[in-house]
């Protein structure tokens, strides 16, 4: 999928994960349910970190993209490393490591982790970096070229800054799910492993598949590209995903919202 899919598709899930919380009595406070849909609709672009002309590349300059070159390198060692004999050769990382749910658990409960223990500067940083990140992909057109980088920074900081502030509040969601002592923010990392999941699958519908269970063999593979049967498949950028699968996203995004904030 490309980059404007993966975040509407991570905004969708959170919407829908409101949803259901609100169904099972633990309704989200209203900035947990916007700044949840935020941060996962970044993170549904974070897998793409082993792709050196990916969304994610050029959302940082310089830092970002070198980041890209280290972890398409680290991704291709570990796929070397762990191979299986029914699995292919292959010249890159991308599609490997950052593709599975071990990575997505992992990412997560590093978020987490960060934001308890490094407190408020740790909180912003995790803010900042995914509200860049949905801004480049649900704003995909707009927030592109190097003139809109800093303009682009510069709303995610502020928003940052001003989100940050609302969940600080008294019931406004900074213990939401998690409410001892300690546990401020620890819900945080759900949208960002929820959102690399959903980018697993959206990218297991296309032609390629995705090996979102390793390091668990399939068979002779241990690197199994996940997906439904190819005739199901479409590719990157086809008009499945742009007049049929985006729509659809905006679609159970609405009635997601609406539910969990108990319009309907």
């Amino acid at each position: 999928m490309m980059g404007p899919a993966h975040s509407l598709s991570g905004a969708a899930a959170w919407l829908g994960v409101g949803a259901a919380a609100a169904a099972t009595g633990h309704s989200m406070p209203w900035p947990v349910l916007l700044v949840g849909a935020l941060i996962c609709a970044g993170a549904a672009l974070a897998p793409d970190l082993d792709h050196k002309a990916a969304t994610i590349s050029r959302s940082f300059g310089p830092l970002s993209r070198g980041l890209c070159e280290i972890v398409d390198k680290l991704s291709y060692a570990v796929y070397k490393s762990t191979r299986k004999q029914g699995d292919p050769r292959r010249s890159g990382g991308h599609r490997t490591l950052t593709h599975t749910w071990l990575w997505a658990v992992l990412i997560g409960a590093g978020s987490s982790a960060a934001a308890i223990s490094g407190g408020r500067w740790a909180v912003l940083a995790i803010l900042f970096v995914h509200m860049v990140l949905a801004i480049e992909g649900l704003l995909w057109r707009a927030a592109r070229g190097s003139s809109s980088d800093v303009l682009v920074w510069l709303l995610a900081a502020t928003s940052a800054w001003i989100l940050a502030g609302v969940l600080d509040k008294p019931g406004n969601g900074s213990h939401w799910l998690f409410t001892e002592p300690g546990q401020a923010y620890l819900w945080l990392g759900l949208p960002i492993v929820l959102g690399a999941i959903v980018h697993d699958i959206g990218d297991a519908l296309t032609v390629s598949g995705c090996p979102i269970l390793w390091p668990i063999p399939v068979g002779r593979k241990r690197w199994y590209p996940v997906g439904p049967p190819k005739i199901m498949r479409f590719r990157a950028g086809s008009w499945v995903e742009l007049k049929v699968l985006m729509p659809a996203f905006m679609l159970l995004g609405g009635v997601g919202c609406a539910a969990a904030l108990n319009f309907i």
